[in-house]
């Protein structure tokens, strides 16, 4: 969609839409750049609080994807302007702030629409050394592939649209879609240099991502798929509570994937899953793996590795 865009010739853009990366990254000096990302979407749970701090927390995550600090926000919101309660949007916007809060950034504004169907989000600016940036290019063969959250998200959101969903994985997802992914960030930040490439795993799912990483890279990203971890419920409803950007991303990233073993339908499904405010992928140098993932579980936070980088082949993604 981008492509017929002049591509920006300033020497202090570090990062832009070319690479497909979660933000960009403009160099104010040799210490210190900028990352900046935008993000908002519809309500994907039914409590306005949840929403609020989801949508923040989706945000926020573009940035600790790219190696920064988020320091200040802007929202973003679209309401209709009947129908619609106004304490449900004090609630998401209360919902919101908390969560900024709890990642230390301020909120400074915003601007807000009418709209037949509520979205909310934010646009958020971070701050980076402009040598600890992290891509989705740089990935290596020989690294391992660390993965920060369960997946499932976009499954058992469509299963509440649906009222399909049990109350435990309703919780599950909640507890995971509002989690910042700043603790998982900051134990990467700990390990500079073993750290190749980084992505956040949302709307194109964990094969999707993989995907971009693996073409901005030049390598192939092999994915077990039975060690990828996944939300409680998940699995039960995969059958029947697809998003339709399962089959979106199915028909846009299939083709470059390749099957090493039979992959379940249902397990397929979740791994093509768009996710919102998923976890972080990383590449990482495999001496570095067993301190990586002990100071991610010191932070309550989940280390699962799932696969690891090869030379490049035929194929974006292997699934074994």
């Amino acid at each position: 969609m981008l492509s017929g865009l002049p591509a920006p010739s300033d020497p202090r853009v570090l990062v832009d839409y070319r690479t497909a990366d979660d933000a960009g990254v403009f160099v104010l000096d040799s210490g210190t750049a900028l990352v900046q990302t935008v993000d908002f979407f519809t309500p994907i749970v039914d409590d306005p609080r949840d929403f609020g701090a989801i949508a923040a927390a989706n945000a926020l995550s573009d940035v600790y994807a790219m190696g920064g600090v988020p320091v200040t926000a802007l929202a973003i919101a679209a309401f209709p302007v009947t129908g619609f309660d106004p304490e449900d949007i004090a609630t998401i916007f209360r919902g919101g702030l908390e969560k900024l809060r709890e990642a230390g950034v301020a909120l400074l504004g915003g601007h807000t629409v009418q709209d037949a169907e509520v979205k909310f989000g934010y646009a958020v600016t971070g701050l980076v050394r402009p040598d600890r940036v992290l891509s989705n290019a740089g990935a290596r063969p020989g690294d391992a592939l660390v993965l920060t959250k369960a997946i499932g998200t976009g499954v058992i959101s469509t299963a509440i649209k649906q009222a399909r969903a049990q109350r435990a994985a309703i919780d599950a997802a909640t507890r995971s879609m509002t989690e910042l992914n700043r603790a998982a960030a900051d134990a990467l930040a700990q390990a500079p240099g073993a750290v190749s490439a980084c992505t956040d795993v949302t709307g194109f799912g964990l094969v999707g991502h993989a995907s971009e990483v693996a073409a901005a890279s030049g390598v192939t990203l092999e994915i077990d798929a039975d060690r990828v971890p996944l939300i409680a419920g998940a699995l039960e409803l995969a059958a029947r509570n697809r998003p339709g950007g399962t089959a979106t991303n199915q028909a846009h990233f299939a083709q470059r994937v390749r099957e090493a073993r039979a992959i379940d339908d249902p397990l397929r499904a979740l791994l093509y899953d768009p996710q919102t405010s998923g976890g972080l992928l990383a590449a990482v140098e495999p001496a570095s793996v067993p301190a990586l993932r002990t100071r991610l579980a010191a932070a309550g936070v989940l280390a699962a590795e799932i696969g690891r980088v090869l030379a490049p082949s035929d194929a974006l993604v292997v699934l074994a």
